[in-house]
C-alpha cells in the first residue's frame, strides 16, 4: 500500500520552533532518497530538502541553518526539524521521494508563521 502522511504542522510565532513528521509506505521508502516540499500562498511548490537513504542530507539556501531532515528507515519515518521559523515559511508541507517517482501526493501539513 502507497502511503504519504505529514504531522506536525501548526500555528507558531516567528522565531518558533516545529518538527513535521512524515509516515511513509515501505514501498516507497526503502529504495528511495526522501524530501520535504512546501507551498506558499500563490506558488508553486518547491523542494525544501532531500535526505539520501543513508542520511546524507542538503537543504536549499532559504533554510539552511534553521532546518534540519531526518530519517529512521526501522520505522519509515521521516522528520523535518524547523527553527527560527520566518513567515515566509508559512506553507502547506508535503513529503516524497526525490528525485518525484511517486505520483502520489499526501494531504500535507499546514504551517503558519505569524504574531
Amino acid at each position: 500500500q502507497v502511503q504519504l502522511v505529514e504531522s506536525g504542522g501548526g500555528l507558531v510565532q516567528p522565531g518558533g520552533s516545529l518538527r513535521l513528521s512524515c509516515a511513509a509506505s515501505g514501498d516507497i521508502f526503502r529504495d528511495n532518497y526522501m524530501a520535504w516540499y512546501r507551498q506558499a500562498p500563490g506558488k508553486q511548490r518547491e523542494l525544501v530538502g532531500t535526505i539520501s537513504i543513508g542520511g546524507a542530507t542538503f537543504v536549499v539556501d532559504d533554510v539552511l541553518g534553521r532546518f534540519t531532515v531526518s530519517r529512521d528507515n526501522t520505522k519509515n519515518t521521516m522528520w523535518l526539524q524547523m527553527t527560527s521559523l520566518k513567515p515566509d515559511d508559512t506553507a502547506v508541507y508535503y513529503c516524497n521521494t526525490y528525485p518525484l517517482n511517486e505520483p502520489t501526493w499526501g494531504q500535507g501539513t499546514q504551517v503558519t508563521v505569524s504574531s
